[in-house]
């Protein structure tokens, strides 16, 4: 029989994170130098650091600068992490899944200490089969990678498999992944770009999905 994962984002869609990472790399950009507009930066927000840098200061940018900037973010971040706040319902949707015996998997740009914290914020680590990191994978979303490593950490099969995010990146990596994409709008992206971008079904938040669970792709898998 084959299996069939919950895959999560992470960052907006399971841990209320969108905005900090928005001041974050709005403030490190700024200290850069570069001023980038914090509406910019939000829809940026799902891509792996050199992938968000690329799409605000584009392919002539002064790539010597990239780890730089990328460190004041996760010196920025870091301050957050014991504060961290996941949404409400995320924690029990995990575990419904689990008791349900669908395997679930995370694939998040986030590593290390991060992804430590936000794993924390979750506390719902018994609920978690598998993590799919950035460190993990060569291209980050919208690429297909980190969904298909987060497939193949549980041996399960796109086709029923089910990615659950908040962002158009997200959107994206799951329809390339093969996989059927869900959307939050707990991130701050709108209904409509996530539609646009592949969204098959769109919830308010993990709360709000976890209501409507019997009559999602998540419950019918």
């Amino acid at each position: 029989m084959s299996t069939h994962a919950a895959v999560f984002d992470v960052d907006g869609t399971l841990v209320d994170t969108n905005h900090l990472h928005t001041v974050c790399w709005w403030e490190a950009l700024r200290q850069a130098g570069h001023h980038v507009s914090m509406t910019s930066v939000h829809s940026a927000i799902g891509l792996g650091s050199t992938d968000l840098l690329e799409h605000l200061l584009g392919q002539d940018r002064d790539r010597d600068e990239d780890s730089a900037i990328s460190a004041g973010h996760k010196a920025l971040y870091g301050t957050w992490h014991e504060r961290l706040a996941p949404f409400d319902g995320a924690r029990n949707l995990l575990r419904r899944l689990h008791a349900d015996g669908r395997p679930v998997v995370l694939a998040t740009s986030a590593s290390g200490p991060e992804l430590k914290a936000l794993r924390a914020a979750i506390d719902a680590d018994e609920a978690i089969a598998e993590t799919a990191s950035a460190d993990d994978v060569d291209a980050g979303k919208p690429a297909p990678d980190p969904v298909r490593h987060a497939l193949e950490l549980v041996g399960a099969q796109a086709r029923g498999s089910v990615f659950v995010g908040d962002s158009v990146w997200d959107m994206r990596a799951g329809r390339r992944a093969g996989v059927l994409p869900i959307a939050v709008l707990s991130g701050g992206v709108c209904r409509a770009e996530l539609e646009d971008a592949g969204a098959a079904e769109v919830y308010t938040d993990t709360a709000d999905l976890l209501r409507n669970l019997n009559g999602s792709a998540l419950g019918r898998g």
